[in-house]
């Protein structure tokens, strides 16, 4: 295992690696504890999303209609900001990885938002994220439902306790056909469902591996297929 760790350090040393790379996808499925591990081995800052700070999130998940607007507003702003100093920066700024993607912002309004709290929205997301930066590469994890809502209650977090089955559903259905249609960055379909990218190196290294050469187009990271 570690000559296996040190020759991807070594790939990682000699590669073009992208200066900002996105991590998504729906609740539970691992996104914000591979972007801390890519930060470790790539030496990246990192870029989280926050739900902690959010106030308005707790009540969301006990009244998804009167706290809808707030909670989604709420992040859209704590996003814009943290994504501030990219849309400022220059080439010699550190490289970063963060573990949402500004343009999947809607998707999460399309699902829990009424027709007048949506437009209202999309003005504001519109306004908000003119000249946000596009990253170098974008990882998209998926697994299914079920899947999500074991490990949502395996790690349990109080407040993801609340989470209702057929609003995660409707959640992984609406990424699904946002990265069935997005093409804005290099984009890397990552199946989630079997491997475990924090606590199996064998998993991580075989997926660093795999970035590392993907420079554009949409590519697909099935390990299942490789059996």
């Amino acid at each position: 295992m570690e000559a296996l760790a040190n020759d991807i350090a070594v790939k990682i040393d000699h590669a073009e690696l992208p200066r900002f790379i996105a991590v998504e996808g729906p609740i539970g499925v691992g996104k914000t504890s591979l972007t801390k591990r890519l930060a470790s081995s790539f030496n990246y800052e990192m870029l989280l999303e926050q739900p902690e700070q959010n106030p308005f999130l707790d009540r969301f998940y006990e009244d998804q209609r009167s706290a809808a607007l707030p909670v989604q507003l709420h992040f859209l702003f704590q996003r814009v900001n943290q994504l501030e100093e990219l849309r400022q920066g220059d080439i010699f700024q550190p490289l970063r990885v963060a573990d949402f993607l500004i343009d999947k912002d809607p998707l999460f309004a399309s699902v829990t938002l009424d027709d007048d709290e949506l437009r209202l929205y999309q003005n504001v997301y519109q306004q908000l994220t003119i000249d946000a930066p596009v990253p170098d590469l974008v990882l998209y994890l998926q697994a299914p439902t079920e899947v999500l809502m074991e490990r949502i209650q395996r790690r349990g977090v109080p407040t993801e306790r609340k989470i209702q089955y057929d609003y995660l559903s409707r959640l992984n259905d609406a990424y699904t056909q946002f990265f069935y249609y997005y093409d804005d960055a290099p984009l890397l379909i990552v199946n989630a469902t079997e491997i475990d990218l924090v606590n199996n190196d064998n998993d991580y290294f075989d997926l660093v591996e795999s970035l590392l050469n993907i420079k554009s187009g949409r590519h697909y990271y099935n390990p299942r297929l490789t059996l």
